[in-house]
């Protein structure tokens, strides 16, 4: 295993960067806008810089030249602006934020989990027990922030809140409350007032996706009981009843044409299609038990998908989209968790020991071309790459490594 070169050297960055402003990227979906990478790719990657900021598994974000990254100091929630250069503060901002663990997840910290957006010149924040809070990015001045302790007995799920707001025009959709109750819920992006309320359910731990599905546009996750879709006006369009082991219903879903391809801990890979409009109907198109998915959420490349499974110590696979056959599987022991991203010809696959493999876009086989040691502790946020830059979130650390030559 190759380990990265730790000299920090500060070199220009790409001018083409495209920004990273949400989880999974500028449409949530684990694809990197007009990435510049090597076109051999080097023993060691060359580090930028390297700051400490702080716990969590919040992944960082690119807007300009500027990193926004949440995290976690004690019983303090932090939020910070980071020059993308060199990695210098350019604002703080703190909220005292206890949060008791479930026994069940104390190897995960307290969290931050919930990755940020930002729009329109805004900074959204979903911090581990369920405070809502939204910053001027340039500024860092808070403009305003929900706290839902007065709503639910409970206001972040056994696990803590990870769902990572959308942002869509002047809506931030985002699940708020706890375990057995709660409210998906759309808020002003301007003011923070309550816009409106659907789902009842509890929150789960997947993050929406903004699509269109039979003409309709909406809203697509899974809750703490089901997969729904939702209009931006708040209308329930259609539930599909959907549990898994100790209720953790985390992977994002993902569209392909009309099918909603989702998982759960323990359940197969499966894809649904969703057809009509006022009448909607829910038919299942294929399940695959090979590829449960327990924490990573997969990634499309064309006609393919690709992923990891939890069995086998946790397993990549590469599979057709509309029947779910599959492709490729590597080989096992890839680690419990894996980010994907998508970057030209390669993926980028972190895992959560620190461990970053670059293998190519190929439904063939499975043909890893690099792996490196970007960390040395739990790598749990998922990696963001810009232009020529990639940021890697460890336990405590951001750290920024240069990808090609300018």
């Amino acid at each position: 295993m190759l380990r990265a070169f730790c000299l920090v050297v500060l070199l220009p960055l790409s001018a083409v960067a495209a920004d990273w402003p949400q989880w999974r990227g500028p449409n949530r979906d684990g694809v990197v806008a007009t990435p510049k990478l090597p076109a051999h790719w080097p023993e060691t990657l060359t580090q930028l810089w390297q700051v400490t900021v702080g716990e969590g598994h919040s992944s960082p974000l690119i807007v300009g030249k500027r990193v926004y990254i949440h995290t976690r100091a004690d019983d303090v929630e932090v939020v910070r602006c980071l020059d993308l250069a060199d990695g210098k503060e350019i604002w703080k901002q703190t909220n005292p934020a206890p949060y008791e663990m479930n026994s069940a997840a104390t190897a995960h910290g307290k969290g931050p989990k919930s990755t940020p957006a930002l729009a329109e010149g805004k900074l959204v924040t979903f911090g581990i027990s369920g405070i809502l809070s939204a910053f001027d990015a340039s500024s860092g001045k808070l403009l305003w922030r929900k706290d839902f302790s007065r709503t639910f007995r409970n206001t972040s799920p056994l696990y803590g809140t990870a769902l990572s707001p959308l942002i869509d025009g002047n809506r931030v959709l985002v699940h708020v409350g706890g375990h057995d109750a709660g409210a998906l819920s759309a808020f002003s992006l301007d003011k923070g007032q309550t816009l409106w309320t659907a789902s009842k359910d509890g929150p789960g731990y997947s993050s929406p996706v903004l699509v269109t599905l039979a003409g309709q546009k909406q809203y697509v996750l899974q809750t703490q009981r089901a997969l729904v879709g939702v209009s931006p006006a708040g209308r329930l369009l259609w539930q599909l009843p959907y549990t898994t082991e100790y209720d953790q219903n985390i992977v994002t879903p993902v569209i392909f044409n009309d099918l909603v391809i989702h998982s759960g801990y323990n359940r197969p890979l499966q894809a649904i299609r969703v057809t009509g409009k006022g009448t909607w109907n829910l038919r299942s198109v294929w399940e695959n038990e090979e590829l449960p998915m327990y924490m990573s959420s997969p990634v499309l490349s064309g006609k393919y998908l690709y992923g990891m499974t939890q069995r086998n110590a946790g397993q990549l696979f590469c599979i057709e989209a509309s029947t779910g056959k599959v492709a490729w599987k590597s080989p096992g022991r890839q680690g419990e968790n894996v980010a994907l991203v998508k970057a030209g010809e390669v993926f980028l696959a972190l895992n959560n020991e620190g461990r970053l493999t670059v293998f190519r876009d190929s439904s063939t086989k499975f043909d890893p071309v690099k792996t490196y040691r970007v960390a040395d502790t739990p790598t749990w946020a998922h990696p963001v790459v810009s232009g020529n830059v990639l940021l890697i979130k460890d336990l405590e650390k951001l750290t920024a490594y240069r990808l090609a030559e300018e």
